[in-house]
C-alpha cells in the first residue's frame, strides 16, 4: 500500500492492490456488514447504523475505541458507478449521528480498477477543504487510522 500526501491540494490518497476480482472488493463497499470489516482500525471496529447506498443516500456510523470511547462519522454519496467508483461526503458526527458542527467535511473519491490476473487496485484519496483542515485530521490520526483500516482487507477477501 502506498499513501500520497500533498498539502498544497489538500488531498491524502491510499492506493492498494488485492488479490481478488473487482466484484469481490466492490462489495467491501456496497455490504455494510463488509464494510464494519475493515473500515475502523482494529482497535477501533466500525458499526453501520444506517447505509443508504444510492446517490445522496447517507451513511451513519461509529467506532468503538479500546476503552469504550466512540467517535461517529457520517458519509453522504456524491456519485456511485457500480465496480468502478464512489465518491462521498466524509465528517464527523455529533452524538446524534448529525454532521458535527466545528468539523468540516471532506470529499472522497473510490477508484477501483481490473489489473491483471484477476487483481484489483483501489485507490482512496481525500480531499480537504484546506490545509489547516487536512492538518487537523492528520493530528488526529487519520492516516495511520486509514493504513490500519485498509491493512485488514486482504485477510477479509
Amino acid at each position: 500500500m502506498s499513501v500520497t500526501k500533498d498539502p498544497t491540494a489538500f488531498t491524502m490518497k491510499f492506493v492498494a492492490e488485492f488479490d481478488a476480482t473487482l466484484e469481490r472488493v466492490w462489495q467491501l463497499w456496497e455490504d455494510p456488514r463488509q464494510l464494519e470489516r475493515w473500515w475502523g482500525p482494529p482497535t477501533y471496529p466500525a458499526t453501520v447504523t444506517r447505509y443508504d447506498f444510492t446517490p445522496g443516500g447517507d451513511v451513519s456510523y461509529y467506532m468503538s475505541g479500546p476503552s469504550g470511547d466512540l467517535s461517529r462519522g457520517w458519509w453522504r454519496f456524491v456519485t456511485i458507478e457500480p465496480l468502478h467508483g464512489i465518491e462521498f461526503e466524509n465528517g464527523i458526527a455529533d452524538e446524534t449521528g448529525a454532521p458535527h458542527p466545528s468539523m468540516p467535511a471532506m470529499i472522497v473519491r473510490v477508484v477501483l480498477s481490473e489489473q491483471m490476473s484477476r487483481r484489483t487496485r483501489m485507490s482512496v484519496e481525500s480531499v480537504f477543504p484546506s490545509a489547516e483542515v487536512m492538518e487537523r485530521f492528520l493530528t488526529m490520526g487519520m492516516e495511520e487510522g486509514m493504513s490500519l483500516a485498509i491493512g485488514q482487507i486482504d485477510e477479509l477477501l
